[in-house]
């Protein structure tokens, strides 16, 4: 298969790439195993954290090119690509400097002998990443992981080859031996394959639905561990004693960031009955003002969709909504007179549960607004989905929104915030949002060997 820059905002195709063939990749996979089994593995985490170190180092001295591929090849804003290599580089630079703590050996107490419980690489591990954060999926996957020891593989999305690539040199220029960090331009066909691999050890994806399941399914096959982080439609609850102003601005930054293509956006807006129309009324009028046009214009607001495909789906989901009962509040269509994947920012109402909607992830700037009697109601129906990764409670009362947070069947809860992503806090879901967890100390632990060293 072949991978290719498209520029979603003039539609130009910047770049071709030719997929590796069965021979060029079975070379990558020997150096990757070799790398692991004759050098990685062996390394000390000071040797590691210098080479993370430098990494991190050189993404801030590379932030405009590395930003600027971001923007070219998937249309995100420029000031918000900036913002994507500032997180990453932060990654990178957070475990270098904790994974050796993460990961010390725990001393066990026993009534004979001693026990300690270390934490082992296992191997080459293949990480399948997505198109909407570039730099930064790829950073949580690939930082903890060379940190342990490991050594990964990485198949990126087919749209966002410059950035796959700019991505590998970065670590190849920190130092990263031949091995250590391998990107792969492949087939889905190559990628079951590689998880069939002997050499292969573990696969982590970020994506849809469908292709966790056919990715945890074939790891499955092969007795081998995955971890999954897939979509989400989170709940975004606002109770009567909301900070209205706090609310609505955080509503309209966590629905529109990234137009709105991200997992963890606030897609479904549920609002206490008391305060719904004093909420929905700001929001509109908020949502009403961005400003379409090129992406690396500071004065753009909206930016485009990330690709054609992506705006014939997300204009196909409008569409269904209506038929089957939801209302158009504001936009519903495509930008009119603009090149470029463009989508009006949209608020539906009137979503029963019987629409197709309900239980559709929107991925794009596309709100569903609810109405609800009390907090009892705006929880039920918080639930009453098939994704858990991620949601918001808005209340003045932290107590409360603590007490809410945990009726909810997520893996995130944000309490007078949309979601956020920092090195710090870990970062999953469950139901069909997947499962595994990365960021923070635990995403350091999903792919090590928790080996018991016992001595009588």
């Amino acid at each position: 298969m072949s991978y290719q820059s498209i520029n979603p905002y003039t539609a130009q195709t910047l770049k071709t790439y030719s997929g590796l063939s069965d021979n060029a990749l079975e070379q990558k996979v020997v150096a990757a195993s070799n790398c692991f089994q004759q050098n990685w593995r062996l390394t000390s985490f000071a040797h590691r954290k210098t080479v993370l170190k430098r990494a991190a180092e050189l993404m801030r001295e590379r932030t405009e090119p590395l930003a600027a591929l971001i923007t070219l090849e998937m249309g995100k804003l420029i000031s918000q690509s900036r913002g994507e290599v500032a997180l990453s580089a932060a990654i990178l630079d957070y475990y270098a400097d904790h994974a050796e703590e993460f990961l010390a050996p725990e001393t066990l107490i026993t009534a004979k002998g001693s026990a300690v419980v270390v934490s082992d690489p296992i191997g080459v591990l293949l990480g399948v990443q997505p198109w909407n954060y570039p730099y930064y999926q790829v950073a949580r996957f690939a930082a903890p992981n060379l940190m342990a020891g490991n050594v990964v593989m990485v198949k990126h999305a087919s749209n966002v080859p410059q950035c796959a690539l700019a991505f590998e040199q970065l670590m190849t220029d920190a130092g990263a031996p031949l091995g250590a960090y391998t990107n792969l331009f492949i087939s889905k066909e190559q990628v079951a394959a590689l998880i069939a691999d002997a050499r292969t050890k573990a696969v982590a994806l970020t994506g849809s639905e469908a292709a966790g399941a056919v990715v945890a399914t074939q790891a499955a096959q092969h007795l081998k561990k995955s971890t999954l982080e897939l979509g989400g439609s989170d709940a975004f609850i606002v109770l009567e004693d909301a900070d209205m102003d706090r609310a609505v601005k955080h509503a309209l930054s966590g629905r529109m960031g990234n137009s709105g293509q991200a997992c963890t956006a606030s897609k479904r807006l549920i609002v206490v009955e008391a305060v719904a129309g004093k909420f929905l009324a700001a929001f509109e009028s908020a949502m009403s003002s961005f400003i379409p046009g090129d992406p690396m214009d500071a004065a753009t607001t909206l930016a485009p969709l990330s690709s054609a495909h992506a705006l014939d789906t997300l204009i196909d989901q409008v569409d269904s909504a209506v038929l089957h009962g939801a209302q158009i509040l504001l936009g519903g269509k495509r930008v009119a007179d603009m090149p470029g994947a463009f989508m009006q920012p949209t608020i539906l109402t009137d979503i029963e549960a019987h629409n197709p909607a309900y239980n559709e992830e929107f991925f794009g700037p596309v709100a569903l607004f609810f109405r609800v009697a009390d907090e009892a109601a705006a929880v039920l129906l918080a639930n009453d989905s098939n994704f858990g990764l991620g949601g918001s409670v808005f209340t003045q009362d932290v107590q409360r929104g603590q007490r809410v947070a945990r009726l909810l069947d997520t893996g995130m809860v944000f309490i007078n915030s949309s979601a956020i992503s920092t090195p710090q806090l870990p970062f999953g879901g469950v139901k069909n949002s997947g499962y595994g967890r990365e960021l923070s100390r635990a995403g350091i632990q999903e792919f090590v060997n928790k080996k018991l060293i016992y001595a009588a």
